[in-house]
C-alpha cells in the first residue's frame, strides 16, 4: 500500500472528509492546474491536528489551502496532500469593544462586511481581495496603501506536533508580501484584528470606493492570481512593464492583461508552463530595460 492510499483509510477511519484526484485547477482563481493525489477538508482543528500528525509521521507532503487566490498548480497536479480549509473554519464574530475574530478560513470579503456592519474601520483596503483570511495573514496582504500588519493583533498557528501557538503581532515577522509564517511547518488556524470604531456609512462608502476602482482597473473578467509581481523599491510593476510595451504579450493562453500591466491572466485554456514562460519573459525584459528586477507574489505550489 502506497503512502497516499495509507493516508487515505486513515482519514476514513477518523471520518474526516477528503477526495482523490481533485483537479486543482477548480480550486484556484487561476483555473490552472493538475490533480491533487488527496485533498483533505478538515471539519474541526482536532481533524486538523490528526492529518498533519500523519503527514508528518509518513513524510508526506501537505500544501495548506484557502481561496487558491495566490497559488498557481502545476500541470500535472500535486502530488501530495492538499489541505483545505473552507466553510468549516469561516466562523466570524465581534470580540469586546474593537476586536474581531475569525477563523483562517473565512473569505476576506466576508471579514471586511461584518466589520462594517459592526461599525469598525480598518480593513476597508482589503474589500474585494479575493483570498482568505490565513492567506491574507500568511502573505500579509495589501491594497491601496494598507496592509493586514495594520490591523493584525494575534493569529492562531497548530504546528505538525498539533500543538496550538498564539502569535502576536510583533511575532508575525511581517514584512511586504511576507510574514514569519512562511518559514513554519503547519497551520493557521485563526486570527484576531484590532480596529477603530467608525460610522458604518462612512466605512461603506470608503469599501465601495475601494471595490469600484477594483472593477475599473483590474480584469476581473479573466481567471488570474491578482497582482503577479511585487511591487519593487520606488516603483511599480505593472508602470515598468507597460513602459516596456508589454501589455498584450502572450503565451499560449497565458497573457499580460491589456487593461491592467500588473496582471497575467488565463485567457482560456493556459497552462502552468505558459504563466511562467510568461512571467520570465516580462521579468527579463523590464530587467533589459530599465534595470528593476521584478519580483513574482504569485506563489508556485511546486516550491512550497
Amino acid at each position: 500500500m502506497d503512502k497516499i492510499q495509507a493516508f487515505a483509510e486513515h482519514l476514513a477511519q477518523n471520518s474526516i472528509g477528503y477526495t482523490r484526484d481533485v483537479p486543482l485547477g477548480e480550486k484556484s482563481t487561476f483555473r490552472i492546474g493538475g490533480p491533487a493525489a488527496l485533498f483533505i477538508e478538515p471539519g474541526s482543528q482536532d481533524e486538523v491536528a490528526l492529518a498533519l500528525a500523519f503527514a508528518s509521521r509518513e513524510g508526506i507532503p501537505l500544501l495548506v489551502l484557502g481561496a487558491g487566490s495566490n497559488m498557481l498548480f502545476a500541470d500535472e497536479g500535486y502530488h501530495g496532500t492538499i489541505l483545505h480549509l473552507g466553510e468549516s473554519f469561516s466562523q466570524i464574530r465581534r470580540e469586546g469593544e474593537i476586536l474581531i475574530s475569525c477563523q483562517s478560513g473565512a473569505k476576506l470579503s466576508n471579514l471586511c462586511r461584518f466589520a462594517q456592519q459592526q461599525g469598525l474601520a480598518g480593513l476597508e483596503f482589503a474589500y474585494g481581495i479575493p483570498g482568505t483570511v490565513g492567506g491574507a495573514l500568511y502573505m500579509n496582504a495589501g491594497a491601496y496603501g494598507g496592509q493586514i500588519e495594520d490591523v493584525a493583533h494575534t493569529a492562531g498557528f497548530m504546528d505538525f506536533g498539533g500543538n496550538l501557538i498564539e502569535f502576536t503581532a510583533p511575532q508575525m515577522g511581517f514584512s511586504y508580501r511576507r510574514s514569519a509564517f512562511m518559514e513554519m511547518d503547519g497551520v493557521l488556524t485563526g486570527a484576531t484584528f484590532k480596529l477603530t470604531p467608525a460610522p458604518p456609512e462612512e466605512i461603506r462608502i470608503k469599501m465601495d470606493d475601494y471595490m469600484a476602482r477594483r472593477r475599473e482597473k483590474q480584469p476581473l473578467e479573466y481567471p488570474s492570481a491578482g497582482s503577479t509581481f511585487k511591487r519593487p523599491p520606488d516603483n511599480y510593476a505593472s508602470a515598468l512593464i507597460d513602459q516596456c510595451g508589454l501589455k498584450g504579450l502572450r503565451v499560449g493562453g497565458a497573457a499580460v492583461s491589456e487593461k491592467h500591466a500588473g496582471f497575467i491572466v488565463n485567457l482560456g485554456g493556459a497552462t502552468c508552463k505558459d504563466v511562467i514562460q510568461l512571467i520570465e519573459q516580462v521579468q527579463r525584459r523590464v530587467k533589459e530595460d530599465t534595470g528593476y528586477k521584478l519580483e513574482r507574489e504569485v506563489l508556485l505550489a511546486s516550491e512550497l
